[in-house]
Parts: C-alpha cells; sequence; structure tokens
C-alpha cells in the first residue's frame, strides 16, 4: 500500500483524500472478493458501514457484482440487497444506534440477502480519467475505483444525493475457491 494512503488513515479531509484518489491510476478489472474500510473523510456516512457490519465487495464478472458484503456474528459473509439499505437515514441516525442494531443482522438475514447479482462494472471517465465504476442496478450510486497498488483500491462512492463523496478502501482477498458466496 502506498505510502500516501497509509499517511490519510484513519482520518482525513475530503480535499486530501481528493487528492491522493486523483494521484492515482485507474483500474483496468477487478474480480474476486475485496475486503472493505472506510477511509473517514468526515462524510455523514462515516462508521455508519463499518457498524452495520458492511464486509466488502465481490466481483465474479464485468455484469456479476455483489457491490455489498455483510459477515453476522457467525461469520458467514453474504451479499445484501442494496435496496434494503435505509440510506433515507444516513445523518439522521447515530453510528452507536447502527452497531448496537447490529446484533440483529443473523436475524435480518433472509430479508436482506440477496443472491442475485446488484451491480455492474463499466469503464467510466470520473474527474478526468477513465477507470472501472461499479454501477449500482436500482440505486443512483456509482463507485469509483483507482489503484492504490495491485492488491488495494480507493474506492469513492458518488451518490446522486450527496453532494460529497464517500471514501473508502478495498483490499483483495486471497481466496482459493474463486470467492463465490455459498447458494
Amino acid at each position: 500500500m502506498t505510502d500516501a494512503l497509509i499517511a490519510l488513515e484513519p482520518a482525513c479531509s475530503r480535499e486530501a483524500a481528493l487528492a491522493l484518489f486523483d494521484s492515482l491510476a485507474p483500474v483496468s478489472e477487478l474480480s474476486g472478493r475485496w475486503r472493505g474500510r472506510e477511509l473517514s473523510t468526515g462524510h455523514p456516512m462515516d462508521g455508519l458501514l463499518v457498524a452495520s457490519g458492511w464486509y466488502g465487495k465481490q466481483f465474479d464478472g464485468v455484469d456479476s457484482v455483489h457491490p455489498l458484503l455483510f459477515r453476522d456474528s457467525a461469520g458467514d459473509v453474504f451479499a445484501v440487497d442494496p435496496r434494503r439499505v435505509p440510506l433515507g437515514l444516513v445523518g439522521k441516525v447515530p453510528t452507536a444506534v447502527v452497531e448496537r442494531g447490529r446484533g440483529l443482522l443473523g436475524v435480518l438475514k433472509p430479508a436482506l440477502r440477496s443472491r442475485r447479482y446488484r451491480a455492474r462494472l463499466r469503464a467510466v471517465e470520473h474527474r478526468g480519467v477513465v477507470t472501472t465504476a461499479m454501477v449500482y442496478d436500482h440505486l443512483p450510486i456509482i463507485d469509483v475505483f483507482r489503484r492504490v497498488d495491485d492488491d488495494t483500491v480507493l474506492g469513492l462512492m458518488d451518490y446522486r444525493n450527496f453532494p460529497d463523496p464517500y471514501f473508502f478502501v478495498l483490499v483483495r482477498e486471497n481466496t482459493q475457491d474463486g470467492a463465490r458466496l455459498p447458494e
């Protein structure tokens, strides 16, 4: 991982995150399962995904992406339908409340789980650079990626309802089975 990314973590300004993002090379392809973590920039979503049990993303093909993976208390990783995530509550519900609700993830798993892919990968021009982006099927969200190194990318969530981007880091998992989720 680059020293620049390490210098920004665990928190930085929006401007510093954008400067790093702009300095990184484009991503040409993504495959496999990636573990996620937030890059705190003061965004209203900071802390909420981690508090809710967010695990990362899974790229099985350009038209076969699980955009949201969560981990339940038993350690099982499962895909969630993004339409079932209450994004309208961002900034209205404290992170501590979300964290307490995480205990219900196992109970809510059948209602939240998605066995279908809910996003696709496409080449998108963003901030003057053509790079790989993940386009959600049913939400006005595009996650744009830049390469930190062979196993790390910096992501920028461009969500129509937020004026500022939300930043996250994905680190590739080394799995033997191609990282497919169980049926």
